[in-house]
């Protein structure tokens, strides 16, 4: 998808900085606890707590704070309960928004995401609005470096992947959910370095709107990401180096 890689630049950036103030971890912690309530509290038997577990050890976060998010879960009643949930919407320029969120309250949630919006010029809209323009997918990066890219599609397929596109530094592989974790473990196993390996909402088409609106977008997404309760975002906005550069 042209400007994935974009996005994930802007994601990788500002995950450096949320590390510094602490909120990156909190998030990864809320996430693995979600993970291991949904499933079983074993990363070996659930798929969605060993990529969350995955994310965390590339982050860097403690092996005893991992601990502690997976016995939060797997301990009956204790601790605070959140729930994940997706809001759906419109940023400036029509872009549409999926926006994840993990809340033990939607009240104050969805009032701190609609606020964000509004003061960005966007608005918060129903459920399903905006989610059939999305497929959930699972997400694969590998960067290029000296790989080859063809090489890297030819395992990616063989284990199978749905898609797999090149980008200007990145081989950006697209699975099935349920087909996440085998593909990554393919392309380890063959001797390739992924760089994230994830669960994502893809857009089925990209919209490109005009440059303000585009840098505005940018803008909305990371202050939608800075709220506490919003694990991620997710747009079907293209955006390109101009705008990245502006936007920055």
């Amino acid at each position: 998808m042209s400007g994935h890689s974009k996005w994930s630049t802007i994601k990788r950036q500002k995950g450096a900085a949320d590390a510094k103030r602490g909120q990156l971890f909190t998030k990864l912690a809320r996430e693995i606890s979600i993970a291991a309530r949904q499933g079983l509290p074993d990363p070996d038997a659930n798929t969605r707590l060993r990529l969350a577990v995955d994310r965390a050890k590339a982050a860097n976060m403690p092996k005893d704070n991992i601990e502690r998010a997976i016995q939060r879960a797997a301990g009956a009643g204790a601790g605070d309960q959140y729930e994940e949930v997706f809001y759906e919407g419109y940023g400036p320029g029509g872009g549409a928004l999926m926006i994840q969120v993990q809340t033990d309250n939607r009240n104050r949630t969805v009032g701190e995401v609609r606020a964000v919006l509004t003061r960005a010029g966007g608005t918060l809209g129903e459920n399903g609005s905006v989610g059939w323009m999305f497929d959930q997918m699972g997400l694969i990066e590998v960067p290029i470096g000296t790989t080859d890219p063809d090489e890297v599609a030819l395992v990616a397929i063989d284990a199978g992947a749905s898609d797999v596109e090149t980008e200007a530094h990145l081989v950006v592989v697209y699975t099935d959910p349920t087909e996440l974790h085998r593909t990554r473990e393919a392309l380890v196993e063959a001797g390739y370095e992924v760089e994230a390996a994830q669960l994502t909402m893809r857009p089925k088409t990209l919209l490109a709107p005009e440059p303000d609106a585009a840098v505005k977008m940018v803008r909305l997404v990371e202050k939608l990401e800075d709220l506490d309760d919003v694990q991620e975002v997710f747009t079907n906005v293209d955006v390109d180096d101009e705008v990245l550069a502006a936007a920055m």
